[in-house]
């Protein structure tokens, strides 16, 4: 759906006066609120693609509960983003 505005200038009339009327249409039109919401829209998942991301974030989950509960990583180092820990997680779930 792509509208256009359009504004002809009147005789005699200033540019500036000319651009408030052009901006002042664009405005009324809603254009500039429709194009933001559309700028980061994600389309929505599938259900296979919605069970593969909950199933990845359980087994990061139960892997990362292990790994406190053996005393190999503590409450602070799962919580940080240090690739050494991320490799570590990582490393049981494959």
């Amino acid at each position: 759906m792509t509208s256009v505005i359009e504004v002809k200038r009147k005789e005699g009339e200033s540019v500036d006066s000319l651009i408030r009327r052009f901006s002042k249409k664009v405005q009324q039109s809603g254009l500039i609120i429709r194009t933001k919401k559309r700028q980061h829209f994600v389309a929505p998942l599938s259900k296979g693609e919605q069970r593969v991301g909950a199933l990845r974030r359980q087994n990061i989950r139960e892997r990362k509960e292990y790994l406190r509960k053996t005393g190999q990583l503590d409450e602070e180092e799962l919580r940080s983003r240090n690739p050494r820990v991320r490799a570590l997680i990582k490393r049981g779930l494959r």
